[in-house]
C-alpha cells in the first residue's frame, strides 16, 4: 500500500468523523456539542486501541512499541497531541494565553 493511498484513507477517515459530528449536531440541535464530541472521541479511542493490540509473540519486533497498555496509551497521547497541534482550531482568539497587540 502506497503512502499516498494511506494518506487518502487517513484523510477520508478524519473527514468522515467530522461529517458524523456535524450530522449529529444537525439531527440533535438541543444536544450539547461537547457531549457529541466526547462520544466521537470515545469511539475513536476504542477503535484505535483495538487496532493496536500486540500479536501475542513477546519477541515480535513490530509489536515492541505497543507491548504494554502504558506504551499504547503513550503512543495514543502523542498521536492525539500531534493531531491537535496541527488543527486549525488548536489556537483560539479567545484563549487566555493569546496576546493582544
Amino acid at each position: 500500500m502506497s503512502s499516498e493511498h494511506e494518506a487518502s484513507v487517513f484523510d477520508t477517515a478524519a473527514d468522515q468523523a467530522v461529517a458524523l459530528g456535524n450530522r449529529l449536531m444537525e439531527e440533535h440541535p438541543d444536544a450539547d456539542p461537547w457531549e457529541i464530541a466526547s462520544g466521537l472521541l470515545a469511539g475513536v479511542v476504542h477503535f484505535w486501541l483495538y487496532t493496536r493490540q500486540p500479536c501475542g509473540n513477546p519477541q515480535c519486533d513490530s509489536c515492541a512499541e505497543i507491548a504494554t497498555a502504558e506504551q499504547r496509551l503513550r503512543q495514543l497521547l502523542e498521536e492525539t497531541r500531534q493531531s491537535a497541534e496541527e488543527s486549525d482550531y488548536y489556537r483560539s482568539p479567545y484563549g487566555t494565553n493569546v496576546g493582544t497587540a
